[in-house]
C-alpha cells in the first residue's frame, strides 16, 4: 500500500492527499509530529535528506517533495489530462509547479506559517505577496477554468490548498471571484479531500 508521511496542518503533504484521493488510490497516512522534531531522526532522513514532509512510499519506491510526487502520481496513476504529454501543454504545467514551489509558498504559505505555526516570518511582506500572486491568478481564471485552460492538472492540485487555505493566513479572497469559484470547482470533484483546518493542539 502506498504510505503518505505527512503533517495534518502541512498544505505540502495535504496537495498530494488531495490528488491520492483524487485518484482513488488507496494509501495510508502517517503522521510525523513536526513538533518533536520527527523529521529529522536519523530513520526519516534515509527516506528525504532535507528532513521535510511529504514523503510517499510506493511500495519501496521512496519520492519526496510534493510536487515531484505529484509528477510522479500522474505518470504512473494518472490518466494523460493530469500531466499532459505534448511538450508545449506540459511546460505550462511545469511554470505553474514553479509558481507554486515560489509565488505560492513565499506568500500565502508562508503568512499562514506566521498565524497557524507562529513562524518569525514577515507576516507583511507575505501577505502583499499573496495579493500581488492572487491578481494574476484571479486574471488568468478570467476567461478559463483551470490554471492552464479548460481541463485540470496537478498544476491545479499544486496551488489549490494554501491559496484556498490563504484566510488562515490572513489573506482575504473576497477581491477575487474567479479564484473563488475555481476553488469551488475543485472542492467539488469527486474524492476530494479538504485539509484540517483546526490547530493540532485545538483539535477535538
Amino acid at each position: 500500500m502506498i504510505k503518505l508521511y505527512r503533517h495534518a496542518l502541512s498544505g505540502h503533504s495535504h496537495r498530494v492527499e488531495l490528488f491520492l484521493s483524487l485518484l482513488n488510490l488507496d494509501y495510508q497516512l502517517v503522521d510525523v509530529d513536526l513538533m518533536t522534531g520527527a523529521h529529522k531522526d536519523a530513520e526519516f532522513l534515509k527516506m528525504h535528506p532535507f528532513g521535510q514532509v511529504p514523503v510517499l512510499d510506493d511500495n519501496g519506491t521512496v519520492l519526496w517533495d510534493s510536487n515531484a510526487i505529484l509528477v510522479y502520481l500522474a505518470r504512473t496513476y494518472g490518466k494523460e489530462t493530469w500531466n499532459p504529454a505534448n511538450a508545449t501543454e506540459e511546460a505550462a504545467v511545469q511554470a505553474w509547479l514553479s509558481i507554486a514551489a515560489g509565488a505560492v509558498a513565499f506568500g500565502p504559505a508562508t503568512a499562514r506559517l506566521v498565524t497557524v505555526f507562529g513562524a518569525d516570518l514577515d507576516h507583511e511582506g507575505a501577505k502583499a505577496r499573496a495579493n500581488g500572486l492572487f491578481g494574476t491568478v484571479n486574471n488568468t481564471l478570467e476567461n478559463q477554468a483551470y490554471l492552464t485552460g479548460t481541463k485540470i492538472t496537478i498544476a491545479d492540485i499544486a496551488a489549490y490548498t494554501y491559496i484556498a487555505h490563504a484566510p488562515e493566513g490572513g489573506v482575504s479572497l473576497e477581491s477575487y471571484p474567479n479564484i473563488q469559484a475555481w476553488i469551488s470547482r475543485i472542492e467539488t470533484l469527486s474524492g476530494f479531500v479538504g485539509m484540517q483546518k483546526t490547530p493540532l493542539n485545538q483539535a477535538t
